[in-house]
């Protein structure tokens, strides 16, 4: 394990930008989609490579928060009117302290720590994120246990509201450039239903072009099936505590691809998970400092599966339990990664 840059012999690799995934490593290939150095995720932002999103993940309605602190809060909008992973510069576009090597859990870790200032972004007190990464071997399995932090330190405010996730984009079919062919099972049928620009309705319901039964194999075909949709694993808002780390892991999603034999199984504490197949890559080929050519990457280049709390919960008062974060409290989450080759 490498705090950055690419190291021999290890399975991952981190940056301090957004405390990013760089490479994860399974049996000589790297399954998840990167930038070879740090300077490129200046120059191409847009796709979040193996970012920690924050303050707040995926969609706030309107980029406004109503009710907080008896105030209104009018957010920075990056997502045509609303507020998206976080805003325009969020946690992943931001440099963090770290990698300090530590122990975590009986294991040597990875830890990285952000301090968010009062109105960055426009999201009320200051904060302190903490990210710690622990990898292992489990049964001949590549292992990734990643777990979140974040505590509100500043006296500005009582409250506020946080969301931490990973949007690395996985692709088990090494070297070919989308996911074509990529057999995935997802823990749950139930979603929440979204407006033509990505804000839930309000209703939670069964998603009508998977497999109508969780668990149940599906394939990426070229083009569909297509998914850019929030999964509900819990869909009783008000058992959702503020910290789930106490909460038993549950497998939210597998892949596999039958061309390279590369598997991955992805647990969660967390009450939901976004699963997007990557439509709105864009990334034109680029070169690095010492002139190397960077391969462009488009359209299904990756799956997201970014374990999370509900689509806009900040902004609707019967789901801001989950992720309203007081004085002398703590938000907590929990994702651990196994991935293997057959």
């Amino acid at each position: 394990m490498s705090g950055s840059g690419p190291h021999a012999g290890s399975a991952f690799t981190f940056l301090p930008r957004g405390a990013a995934i760089q490479e994860f490593n399974v049996a000589g290939h790297n399954i998840v989609q990167n930038f070879p150095e740090a300077a490129l995720y200046e120059l191409i932002p847009h796709p979040h490579f193996g970012e920690t999103v924050g303050r707040t993940t995926n969609r706030i309605k309107g980029a406004v928060l109503h009710n907080l602190n008896s105030n209104t809060y009018h957010l920075n909008a990056n997502d045509g009117e609303h507020s998206l992973h976080g805003g325009p510069t969020g946690w992943g576009k931001r440099t963090w302290e770290g990698p300090q090597k530590v122990e975590r859990r009986g294991k040597d870790g990875i830890f990285f720590r952000h301090v968010s200032k009062d109105g960055e972004e426009g999201f009320p007190g200051t904060v302190e994120a903490r990210v710690w990464y622990v990898a292992g071997m489990e049964k001949g399995k590549t292992v990734l246990d990643v777990e979140y932090e974040v505590e509100l330190v500043g006296d500005e405010c009582e409250e506020t509201v946080v969301g931490v996730t990973n949007h690395s984009y996985f692709n088990l079919n090494f070297p070919a450039p989308t996911v074509e062919g990529t057999i995935c099972t997802l823990g749950t049928t139930l979603y929440q239903e979204i407006t033509s620009d990505g804000i839930p309705t309000g209703k939670i319901t069964t998603y009508p072009s998977l497999p109508s039964t969780p668990n149940t194999p599906f394939i990426l075909g070229a083009t569909e099936p297509d998914p850019d949709d929030c999964f509900i694993m819990n869909s009783d808002p008000a058992s959702i505590p503020l910290d789930t780390r106490s909460l038993p892991l549950q497998t939210i999603a597998t892949m596999r691809h039958p061309h390279t034999g590369l598997h991955l199984e992805i647990d969660s504490t967390e009450p939901a998970f976004q699963f997007y197949c990557g439509r709105f890559v864009d990334v034109p080929e680029c070169d690095t400092s010492q002139g190397v050519r960077v391969e462009k990457r488009g359209k299904r280049c990756g799956i997201c599966v970014e374990p999370s709390r509900y689509v806009n919960a900040p902004g609707r008062e019967e789901w801001r339990g989950m992720c309203r974060l007081r004085k002398g409290e703590v938000f907590g989450s929990r994702t651990v990664y196994r991935a293997w080759k057959d």
